[in-house]
């Protein structure tokens, strides 16, 4: 049997090779292309303006499959939350967050996480695999057009755009699994695909250094960073990753990206864990790091998920609004980040992507409840702190 190339793997300069190697003209990649990725198609007999041969060639070579949906769920502030299936008895978690003025798509470049930064529920998961091209773009292909139908919206360039932001800040550490995500970004910001700006794709890391640079050359879009910590020995223990590529060297390579970035700032994400990394002198290390590197920054404190395996709590709101503050009077932009969909189990740090046994979300809805009849009612909720 012929293995059928699944197109949602290539990218603009992958297409019209295949179609060269199809004896058809770049042309046509783009006409496929935008069949793909405009009108949500994956039936050849529907391109209508391709030849007719070169359908009948597709159908015996090629497919556009994306990701299965096991489950999809809507949480009472809107956002969406998809489980789809990536073989093997693996899953991911792909979230759409609906805002006033756009809508944003979390998605996710591995199934489960090698990085295992302690407060990350998703990383206790374990590593399973990378995700191809395909399963990374498809998360976008899939939400566009599910998110379309919902509403009663025509595919292709006419129809009212809902998905204007994508940030890969789902399961997994895009850099390390680095050609499949930069591909799938290459896609994202072809007019002939998605049209998106590199302004509103944002890839979030760890701190994989030499991955920041090749990216800085390759593909440069919004960066964020998951700081996490203000020193290296607090946050070797939070973000393992750090022991390999500690602040100094991080902040450097913050620096040397902002010179092909999009934005002229990093974004660095800092998640509040009470007494761990909360205290205004934590704070103030922060101010001296970023100056000492010189890195335009903002920053975006995220309110803490709790989960039981991490041993830790969320800072209380009256300190996560001090430690803003003084980030605030050193002149550093901050925002303190609404967290979404919580009580679908969309909210940072939460994507857990059941894999293997899927039942388990059964014993982790138990252990919840057992944790809110013992903590109240209120345990693992995010409060939304007003300014």
């Amino acid at each position: 049997m012929t293995t059928l190339t699944n197109l949602l793997d290539l990218d603009p300069a992958q297409l019209i090779a295949y179609c060269g190697e199809l004896g058809e003209k770049p042309f046509r990649a783009k006409q496929l292309q935008r069949w793909i990725h405009q009108f949500g198609a994956s039936d050849f007999d529907a391109m209508t303006d391709l030849a007719k041969s070169l359908r009948e060639k597709l159908k015996t070579r090629a497919t556009i499959t994306a990701p299965a949906i096991i489950s999809d769920h809507t949480s009472a502030d809107g956002t969406r939350k998809w489980l789809v299936d990536v073989g093997q008895g693996n899953a991911v978690e792909t979230v759409f967050i609906p805002e006033e003025n756009r809508g944003t798509l979390c998605i996710s470049t591995q199934a489960g996480c090698a990085v295992n930064c302690r407060f990350c529920s998703t990383g206790k998961q374990g590593f399973n695999r990378n995700l191809t091209v395909g399963e990374i773009i498809g998360q976008l292909w899939m939400a566009e057009f599910e998110l379309r139908r919902t509403k009663g919206i025509e595919p292709g360039p006419k129809g009212e755009r809902q998905i204007t932001n994508v940030v890969m800040m789902g399961m997994g550490e895009p850099l390390l699994n680095y050609e499949p995500t930069v591909t799938a970004l290459k896609l994202m910001l072809d007019d002939n695909a998605y049209g998106l700006s590199r302004r509103r794709v944002t890839l979030s890391t760890s701190g994989v250094v030499p991955m920041i640079d090749k990216l800085s050359k390759d593909c440069a879009v919004a960066l964020a960073v998951s700081l996490h910590a203000s020193n290296d020995p607090l946050r070797d223990g939070l973000v393992p990753l750090n022991k390999k590529y500690p602040l100094v060297e991080l902040m450097a390579a913050c620096k040397r990206y902002l010179e092909f970035a999009p934005r002229d700032f990093i974004t660095f994400e800092y998640c509040m864990l009470d007494g761990v990394n909360d205290t205004d002198q934590h704070a103030r290390e922060l101010i001296a790091l970023v100056r000492e590197g010189d890195v335009p920054c903002k920053f975006n404190l995220i309110p803490f998920n709790p989960f039981p395996e991490s041993g830790l709590l969320r800072s209380q709101n009256p300190r996560i609004k001090a430690f803003a503050q003084v980030l605030m009077d050193a002149g550093i932009v901050t925002t303190v980040r609404k967290t979404r969909g919580d009580d679908i189990d969309a909210a940072c740090g939460q994507l857990a992507g059941e894999v293997k046994d899927r039942t388990r979300v059964q014993e982790r809805m138990k252990k919840m409840a057992d944790y809110q009849g013992k903590f109240g009612k209120n345990f693992g909720r995010i409060v939304e702190i007003s300014s």
